[in-house]
């Protein structure tokens, strides 16, 4: 009589706790998401496929280079002459004045496309320690 043993050996992984290592992770990343709360400026940007007309009572900002330097911001409020910019260091404390009296104050920013990102970042940290709704000027596409 022939007695046969089954010594064939199977590896086999307990997967069980994977699906709640995956759950603690998933969590983890969902709570911590929540806690990261980025320093952003809130930016109300009109769409350029049409043109919209603002009933508001609005300021008009004009950022450029000046041309004769190319590193220094010209600032421009509500179509200044162009002989008599404002200095970067005096738009808060002009601005201030502009908009004092008005009901809901609405500024328009109209930058060079030659002027960086930090050049923009610079204006609207203005307006959002003076609590005041900017809008960013674009070229219609009809046009």
């Amino acid at each position: 009589m022939k007695i046969s043993r089954n010594n064939k050996f199977t590896a086999h992984v307990e997967a069980s706790s994977m699906n709640d290592i995956m759950f603690f992770l998933l969590l983890f990343f969902l709570i911590v998401a929540t806690l990261i709360n980025p320093s952003v400026v809130k930016l109300t940007l009109p769409n350029s496929k049409k043109a919209e007309v603002m009933n508001k009572q609005q300021i008009t900002i004009d950022v450029i280079k000046d041309e004769t330097t190319k590193d220094k911001v010209l600032y421009y409020l509500n179509g200044d002459s162009k002989e008599h910019p404002t200095a970067p260091d005096k738009l808060e404390d002009v601005l201030r004045t502009r908009i004092t009296g008005l009901t809901e104050p609405t500024v328009v920013l109209r930058l060079d496309k030659t002027l960086t990102v930090q050049d923009l970042v610079d204006v609207l940290a203005i307006g959002s320690d003076l609590k005041v709704k900017m809008i960013l000027a674009t070229k219609s596409s009809d046009n």
